[in-house]
């Protein structure tokens, strides 16, 4: 990932390159410019023990590699398993595109970019899950 534009709210943390960065009192932006930077807001990271959805379970394999727990080249076939299998149940339109982005992202060695679009895809899943149990 390169211009990648990270906009910090008051003492916000967020790991770079496997650094945890806090920001100071004020809002700020940061621009990493550096190609392939591993970048993960600590606000958005899903806890292992919060994986428990078939989404929150893709998304965490994407923030593994954002993080630097996991190797590209071994996480890539899971993920893209993943979404396929995630295709299964998502088929609106919308839903559609937001896997296609994300699968565009991993091809593309974009994690960032593929845990963001995974992530519009959690509240579908809450709904879904909420109108199953019901």
């Amino acid at each position: 990932m390169s211009n990648l534009v990270i906009r910090l709210a008051p003492h916000e943390r967020v790991l770079l390159n496997g650094a945890v960065i806090e920001n100071g009192d004020r809002r700020t932006s940061l621009s990493v410019r550096t190609p392939n930077a591993h970048v993960l807001r600590l606000r958005d990271a899903i806890h292992p023990q919060q994986a428990n959805t078939p989404v929150k379970r893709t998304c965490y394999l994407a923030q593994l590699v954002l993080s630097g727990d996991a190797l590209p080249q071994d996480t890539r076939q899971p993920l893209l398993r993943s979404i396929e299998q995630l295709s299964q149940v998502f088929t609106d339109h919308d839903s559609r595109k937001l896997l296609d982005d994300a699968t565009a992202a991993i091809t593309d060695a974009e994690y960032y970019a593929a845990l963001k679009a995974l992530r519009a895809l959690l509240p579908r899943e809450a709904r879904l899950i909420a109108s199953n149990r019901q």
